[in-house]
């Protein structure tokens, strides 16, 4: 099949991209060409790359014919951020593509009640990001229910994989959590260091988008979760983190309001959107009609992300790595 990947040069598609090659489609791909893909492999070689301001070509109303003038049967859309933008493309290629398979986010749940979540399941988001993609993944059930465009929605977790920071033990990416809990020092968090987050590596996201594209029937008018088999908490995080520079974590709760007198208000709100919402989502949607299978846990994936970033000079830690 001919497959259109808008926003392809990204965490996601950097892995997704080659995956499509290797399966025998015909892959051409959209972005702002203001980057390359985290890594290189000999399959972007036999890739067409097209060049396109979204935002611009949205706002002249343009991106729709951009779409089509590539003549995909299945377009990937890594990028939409907006319900207007999601409605806009649909109107566009509704009965000259086959398939859409949208990104969404697991921020599109508020704070969990009953975990694991599972697709649809969740409280309603409590920013304008997740707000969005829950209104397109609403939109996009919804137009395939009608008889219209058959769609997807993929939502990944918290992305890891090397070239990139991981979410880190705390929620935020602030440096200094990774360079106390390489020396043993201890960690000031927030809450009880129960609250979970879910990450995935980006391989593994790319595992779900491309089996939505082989398995279009089971795959029409549903959502599926893109994460680990397992989640972490805070405290197992710091306790596996630790043992990978040869410590123990130590973890000391201050409650909210020291840790935020404590840190920037950037990196405090970051902490809180992710510890706040605590979450863990299944997979056995995706497992059941799909056939995904994760590769990697969340600490292994973690971890390949946590070496590049030192092996490449962009984190500075007190201890080397013991692993």
């Amino acid at each position: 099949m001919r497959v259109l990947v808008i926003g392809a040069t990204g965490h996601i598609g950097t892995y997704l991209v080659p995956r499509l090659v290797r399966a025998g489609h015909e892959v051409a791909i959209m972005s702002r060409g203001t980057r390359t893909p985290y890594g290189e492999s000999a399959e972007w070689e036999a890739v067409t790359r097209v060049t396109v301001d979204r935002d611009a070509e949205d706002a002249a109303g343009t991106f729709g014919a951009r779409v089509l003038e590539q003549r995909p049967e299945v377009v990937i859309d890594l990028v939409s951020f907006t319900l207007d933008s999601t409605v806009a493309l649909v109107e566009a290629i509704r009965g000259e593509v086959d398939h859409l398979v949208s990104c969404g986010t697991l921020w599109r749940y508020g704070p969990s009640v009953k975990l694991p979540i599972a697709e649809g399941e969740g409280t309603p988001a409590i920013d304008e990001y997740g707000t969005q993609k829950e209104l397109i993944a609403q939109y996009l059930k919804a137009e395939t229910a009608s008889g219209g465009l058959v769609t997807t929605t993929v939502h990944p977790g918290h992305i890891v994989g090397p070239g990139w920071s991981p979410t880190g033990i705390l929620g935020n990416d602030d440096p200094q959590t990774w360079r106390a809990v390489s020396a043993g020092a201890a960690i000031r968090m927030p809450g009880s260091g129960a609250e979970s987050m879910h990450h995935v590596h980006a391989d593994d996201v790319a595992q779900v988008f491309e089996l939505a594209v082989a398995n279009r029937d089971a795959a029409a008018g549903e959502d599926f979760h893109a994460v680990a088999a397992h989640a972490l908490s805070v405290r197992g995080y710091a306790t596996v983190a630790a043992g990978w520079f040869g410590q123990e974590a130590h973890l000391e709760s201050i409650g909210w309001d020291a840790f935020r007198a404590g840190t920037t208000a950037e990196y405090a709100e970051s902490s809180w959107g992710h510890l706040h919402r605590n979450h863990v989502l299944s997979i056995e949607k995706s497992r059941s009609l799909l056939g995904y299978a994760p590769a990697w846990e969340p600490e292994d994936a973690i971890l390949e992300s946590v070496r590049w970033l030192i092996d490449h000079g962009r984190l500075a830690v007190e201890n080397p790595l013991a692993v």
